[in-house]
């Protein structure tokens, strides 16, 4: 176990609550640092249920292909906690080094001296202290969970501010309704800055439309009705009162990636960055990489026990959206190129199961329900096979998804099958861990 790794599962026993939504706690051990989230470059801001960070992924292939240097958080992480924080560097950023992320842990130990606070907090306040100690152009930052009451939203003056889409999860601790939510998500809009709302369902769009407003948002702009995104000719074309930009497809695949992509260039133009080369917006379509999120296993250990001429495909979607637009993605695999499909599947319990798999009412031909190792809060696969069921689709339970690998291919397909690992991206860290494929 790395010293990093020694650190982190210190800092689980700093708090009861894994999640506490508060910001006193991360305001006073920021004010101990020396008020880091203060001393950051021009800061993007990113809030929303579905799309947060295949929005950031846009944004910085776009703003690295103009020569930009780019710091990014995100969260969570799927194989690594080194994942969440890329430092920019000339020439793309890179995940932090063990080195930095161990001083600006302890510094952060050291400056919160075994007060309360969560992991999350703490963790967040080291990304704040290495953004604001390693010099860039730009911030991404990724909203944890909400936004109101965010660990991430302690930045007074952002240079922009992005909600995408938002729709039910985590409604125990942010609502249970969608207007409910959304207001929650509001919560980073800031007085004097730009607001960017994704196109999204007409209520979570009002929401977020009236909180900008009554905060004083300096300019609002709102997908579908100030910017437009749309597929012609093979083309992606974005349009707003700027003007249009005709790029390439982005290489993220499926149709919901096409409104991430416009939010991005939406959010970039807002922010300032509207005059970057075109030639900057067009690599970022090609260029982006989001790990989990329809992401093809071509290699590795699992691609190697699929069947042959099978696809394989790992998706982190764990949310009723988050399976629409998934199963959308397959439909649309499907008119292309008919394969069967087959969904190996495993979700935590905090999440809606039959709503999520339901989607794929239909479309699938078989699920293979499995557990994840080591999530306290995992659905068994007992009862993922039964929520499946439940939801209209057919389904078996396997011990792990390489055995359920192996069963797909013992058995005979009238063609090669498309097989989708999903549910959570939890999952997808143990799958890309497995195949040897983690994210660098």
């Amino acid at each position: 176990m790395s010293t990093s790794d020694l650190l982190l599962a210190r800092f689980l026993a700093l708090h009861p609550k894994l999640i506490d939504l508060s910001l006193g706690r991360i305001l006073r051990l920021l004010e101990r640092l020396g008020d880091p989230q203060k001393k950051l470059p021009p800061v993007i801001h990113v809030a929303g249920t579905n799309g947060k960070g295949s929005t950031i992924a846009f944004m910085r292939a776009i703003l690295e292909a103009a020569g930009l240097c780019v710091h990014v958080y995100t969260s969570p992480h799927l194989v690594r906690f080194h994942e969440r924080i890329r430092l920019g560097r000339s020439g793309g950023g890179r995940f932090v080094d063990e080195a930095l992320l161990v001083d600006a842990l302890e510094r952060c130990e050291k400056a919160n001296a075994g007060d309360p606070i969560t992991f999350f907090e703490i963790t967040n306040a080291a990304a704040f202290l290495l953004f604001s100690e390693h010099k860039a152009d730009v911030v991404l930052l990724e909203v944890g969970l909400g936004g109101r009451f965010d660990a991430t939203n302690v930045i007074d003056h952002p240079a922009c501010t992005v909600v995408t889409p938002v729709s039910l999860d985590h409604s125990e601790y942010l609502g249970d309704t969608v207007t409910k939510i959304a207001g929650e998500k509001a919560g980073i809009f800031k007085r004097g800055a730009p607001a960017v709302i994704a196109p999204q369902e007409p209520e979570p769009t009002a929401v977020l439309e009236a909180a900008a407003e009554r905060v004083g948002a300096s300019k609002l702009l709102v997908g579908l009705q100030d910017f437009n995104v749309h597929e012609d000719g093979g083309r992606l074309v974005y349009e707003d009162a700027d003007g249009l930009l005709d790029l390439p497809l982005p290489r993220l695949a499926g149709r919901h990636q096409h409104t991430n992509a416009g939010t991005a260039i939406a959010a970039l133009r807002a922010a300032g960055y509207g005059g970057l080369p075109a030639s900057a917006f067009e690599r970022g379509m090609t260029e982006a990489e989001w790990p989990a999120r329809l992401q093809r296993l071509a290699r590795g250990k699992l691609a190697e026990l699929a069947p042959a001429g099978a696809e394989l495909w790992l998706d982190g979607g764990h949310n009723p959206d988050g399976g629409r637009v998934l199963a959308q993605a397959m439909a649309d695999l499907e008119e292309k190129n008919p394969a069967p499909l087959v969904m190996i599947a495993g979700l935590l319990a905090t999440k809606d199961a039959r709503a999520t798999l339901g989607h794929f009412k239909g479309l699938a031909q078989m699920l293979f329900a499995v557990s994840m190792q080591n999530q306290l809060a995992a659905r068994t696969a007992e009862e993922v096979a039964t929520l499946a069921r439940e939801a209209g689709l057919k389904a078996e339970i396997a011990g792990s998804v390489e055995q359920a690998l192996r069963e797909i291919a013992s058995r005979t397909w009238p063609a090669p099958p498309r097989i989708l690992i999903c549910g959570s991206l939890y999952l997808a860290g143990e799958v890309l861990a497995a195949n040897g494929t983690p994210p660098v």
